[in-house]
């Protein structure tokens, strides 16, 4: 499926979004990979934020449920989160949240789960947020300056660094995504590029040492390809992939302050 083709059915959701939310719909925004070129069909999620101007009601968050069930994995899945403009007019970390689908709330509404027991303060939304304002498609609304403050350096380094850590003890569970975060953490914090994983795994092609290109040529291989399976994949090299880049991000961390 080309990307022309994911953006049509990208803008048949925000169409069914703004249908349902009325005067209540502020703007649909793409971060992620869609947004930043490295989206694979087969595999990556369409990352979504929607703002709208006042909090939701229980009624139309169990029609959203409802249009996100029929519309997630047909054929990627998607995750959305909802914000409201006065959440937004005071910037905090975390940064609260409305509403959220993803696949890993599919059963639970499928269910019939209380859609109000989705909100709350969200860490990842720092990073987002701070992805749309580079790199974010505005699909519909008002544009992305208007809409979304500024985050602090701060707040975005905390939410990607939160997710490092993660990375760093799931190589085993989860190389491929584990090994391309490490290292657009890493190109963050060397050069402050914000990149896509496929993005970060090219560039660690050309700038990494000469004795981890085959493990990255491999991971990176995996990523662009439809297939899930890796059983050739040698977790020593990627442990000392891991150990190699912990020990850069550490030394920048301390250049930095943090």
């Amino acid at each position: 499926m080309s990307k022309p083709e994911v953006m049509e059915i990208v803008h048949h959701l925000a169409e069914e979004a703004k249908i349902l939310l009325k005067d209540n719909f502020k703007g649909f925004y793409l971060h992620g990979s869609l947004a930043m070129g490295g989206f694979n069909p087969d595999k990556s999620d369409v990352d979504i934020l929607i703002v709208t101007y006042h909090s939701l009601s229980s009624d139309i968050k169990s029609k959203l449920a409802k249009l996100l069930l029929k519309t997630s994995n047909t054929p990627f899945p998607i995750e959305v989160s909802f914000l409201n403009e006065k959440d937004l007019s005071t910037w905090q970390h975390p940064c609260p949240f409305d509403f959220h689908y993803s696949e890993f709330w599919r059963e639970g509404f499928e269910e019939g789960m209380n859609p109000n027991s989705v909100s709350g303060f969200d860490p990842d939304l720092a990073a987002h947020i701070t992805i749309v304002h580079h790199r974010g498609i505005c699909v519909a609304g008002e544009s992305i300056k208007a809409t979304f403050p500024n985050v602090p350096r701060e707040d975005y380094l905390s939410a990607i660094l939160g997710d490092y850590c993660d990375c760093l003890v799931n190589i085993k569970e989860d190389p491929v995504y584990s090994v391309l975060n490490m290292i657009r953490v890493y190109w963050y914090l060397k050069e402050e590029v914000i990149s896509s994983k496929y993005e970060a795994g090219k560039w660690a092609l050309k700038s990494m040492p000469d004795e981890f290109i085959p493990a990255i040529k491999k991971i990176v291989g995996i990523y662009s390809t439809a297939s899930s399976e890796h059983p050739d994949i040698d977790f020593t090299k990627l442990y000392d992939l891991r150990d190699y880049i912990d020990g850069e991000v550490q030394k920048l961390m301390s250049w930095y302050g943090t």
